[in-house]
Parts: structure tokens; sequence; C-alpha cells
């Protein structure tokens, strides 16, 4: 049998960018119902190109059969806080990849999940990472952080997603309890909601491990 594997945080009230009110309540009623109001980059999230400006490709055109596929594993823990990941940290990973295929970088990082150093020190994707990314075509990057980038440094954010974006490299940022994955190759998944123009949007991503 098929192991599923939920890669995805949850998202509540009083998240970064999260507010969630009570719209209808079962008690007065009859139903339960909220309203939702969501930063389209919170939580596990995915980037449209638009997000960056890397053409006019919103998170509703973009084809469905990017969202899912064949992705490695790739474990660097232990990491130091604001470390660069570089393409040797791929490992065997480098010479077993086929174009189209995806890459699952596990650092630990989910772990700080609502805290401040989730986002002031995380782990990146250097630019030569991104730029193999891009030359290899991979079609998903999917991390842990809340970004590939360091969110406090705008000339880096700017660089490492337009060299993946502008590559066609899917950006799954977010993602967590990668370290649970038992298999080195995984059939990846991570569907965002279809907002129109969207510049991104929450996604809920698994993981498939088949029996070997």
């Amino acid at each position: 049998m098929s192991r599923l594997i939920d890669l995805t945080v949850p998202v509540a009230a009083g998240d970064r960018g999260v507010r969630i009110e009570p719209t209808r309540r079962f008690e007065k009623d009859g139903w339960n119902a909220s309203t939702l109001c969501l930063y389209s980059h919170c939580g596990t999230h995915i980037d449209a190109p638009v997000h960056f400006g890397c053409g006019t490709e919103s998170i509703d055109v973009m084809s469905v059969e990017n969202f899912i596929g064949p992705a490695w594993l790739v474990d660097v823990r232990p990491i130091s806080p604001r470390a660069l990941i570089e393409p040797r940290d791929l490992g065997d990973v480098a010479e077993q990849f086929e174009p189209g295929e995806s890459l699952l970088i596990c650092t630990g990082w989910s772990a700080y999940y609502g805290q401040d150093r989730y986002r002031d020190e995380l782990p990146r994707i250097s630019a030569e990472l991104a730029q193999w990314c891009s030359d290899n075509k991979v079609r998903m990057l999917g991390v842990e952080p809340p970004s590939v980038a360091d969110i406090n440094n705008l000339e880096e954010l700017a660089i490492v997603h337009s060299i993946l974006l502008e590559g066609g490299v899917v950006v799954v940022e977010g993602l967590a309890n990668l370290e649970a994955l038992k298999q080195p190759k995984v059939t990846f998944i991570a569907l965002p909601l279809k907002i129109a123009g969207g510049d991104g949007a929450p996604a809920r991503a698994i993981a498939i491990e088949n029996d070997t």
C-alpha cells in the first residue's frame, strides 16, 4: 500500500497574515461558517511568476501538471541559521536527477514556525543552486522556510526568485514534516487555491511513498 504524508503547516488564527472570523455558528444559525482573510503567501504556499514580475502568469493559469510529480528528498540537516544551500549540498541526487523531477530540501526549519527566527534566520537557497535548478529543469523546489531567500534582503529575494521563476521552477515554501519521509524519492503534490490573478496562494502539500 502507498503511504501518504502531509507536508503542510496548519493555518491558524493569529498566524502572520491570517485572520479567521466566525460568520455563522451552529448554536445560533444552524451551521458553522467562517470568513477567512489570508495573505497570499501565508503558511505552506506556492509563488506564481507574477509574484516577482517574472512575466504575467498568475497562480490560476499555471498548469496543474506543474503541481505533481516525482521528487527527490535532499536532507541538509543539521543546518546553521542563515546558511546558504549550495549545489554541492545535493550530493548524489545531482547525478541521479532527471529533468522534470522536483527537489524537497529538508532543513528541519518548520520546527520554528511561529517564532521570529523562522523568518529572520532562515537557511536560504543560493543563487548558484537556483541557477542549477533552472538549468536542470527542476519542476518544483520545495523548502521549509517561508521563503527561498532572505526575507529581509530585497536584492537577494529578487535575484533568487527571478532565477527560479524565470527558469520555470515552481517555488513551494513553508513545507513541514519532511523528516517523516522514509524514501529518497516520492511523488510530491502541492495544489494551490485557484485565485484569479493571484501572485501566489496557500497550498495543501503531500508526499506519496509507494511500496518498493
